[in-house]
């Protein structure tokens, strides 16, 4: 994928950029795999904004992504590369020989044409799917399940992949894109190779509307509001914050503060914390 700059028409245009969607060769959905995304506005089933900053936005429809890549042994072509609204990464729509078609997350390399398979017995090729234990060690992956079966969790968004670094007795042990290791079981699936649409990070938003496009609406700092309205609001001219920390606006501690629960199962599993430091399990 490359990026796409335009001529500076208006003062927003100058600094904007975009994808020139050259990985893309389809241009309309399957329409048996697409289903209603209704908006929720950042409300519950009561109507109160739980999630701030969120709401309106384009209409959207969701696209089915086979995440589990759990048909086994039956080989697909590869339809066309889609573009996908819900999501960083470019989708594939696949065909298997039994005339089923799913969506899969789009690997770097994977092209029009090629053939794809999931099972033990398939390849150590891009884009197919396969139990950690029969995959080799070194190899980048993507799309990795966390418990057998679920469908794949980790390692999704563009560009991203996770290294197999070692496999020992039940876990194989990945490296994950934030740096962390971690053990995995060796049952659990991954997709061989690195997801595609790797220069989305270098697109730049340009304009305010842009983001509204998306669903996101604005949002005002805490400094700048009322004291009644934010613990960082308040004072003559510009004021620091007046406590020991950054807070919420319901005074909960903010920015920095580790959210993880200190027992929480899968604290075993965890080899190296993606600060280098090893997590320590209660």
């Amino acid at each position: 994928m490359g990026i796409k700059t335009y001529n500076p028409y208006t003062p927003s245009r100058r600094n904007m950029t975009g994808s020139d969607f050259s990985e893309i060769t389809k241009k309309t959905p399957e329409k048996s795999l697409l289903v209603a995304l209704p908006k929720h506005s950042g409300r519950n089933n009561q109507g109160k904004i739980t999630v701030r900053h969120q709401g309106g936005g384009n209409k959207r429809k969701y696209r089915l992504v086979d995440f589990k890549r759990n048909k086994d042994g039956i080989p697909a072509r590869v339809i066309g590369i889609e573009y996908d609204p819900n999501r960083t990464a470019n989708i594939a729509l696949i065909c298997y020989l039994d005339g089923k078609k799913s969506y899969i997350i789009a690997p770097e390399g994977l092209k029009d044409g090629m053939t794809v398979m999931n099972g033990p017995d398939a390849e150590i090729r891009v884009g197919n799917c396969l139990p950690l234990e029969y995959i080799p060690i070194g190899t980048q992956v993507h799309n990795i399940e966390l418990y057998a079966g679920k469908g794949g969790q980790m390692v999704r968004s563009a560009g991203m992949s996770a290294q197999l670094m070692a496999k020992e007795g039940k876990y194989a042990t990945l490296r994950l894109p934030s740096g962390e290791m971690r053990m995995v079981p060796m049952n659990c699936r991954a997709t061989i190779g690195v997801v595609g649409n790797g220069d989305h990070s270098l697109i730049k938003i340009g304009k305010a509307g842009r983001k509204r496009h998306m669903g996101i609406r604005p949002t005002v700092r805490g400094s700048v509001m009322n004291p009644n309205d934010h613990p960082h609001g308040g004072g003559e001219g510009k004021a620091p914050i007046g406590r020991p920390g950054p807070c919420t606006p319901w005074g909960k501690p903010a920015l920095g503060l580790k959210t993880r629960k200190k027992k929480k199962a899968s604290n075993k599993l965890i080899v190296r914390r993606r600060d280098g430091r090893a997590i320590k399990s209660k």
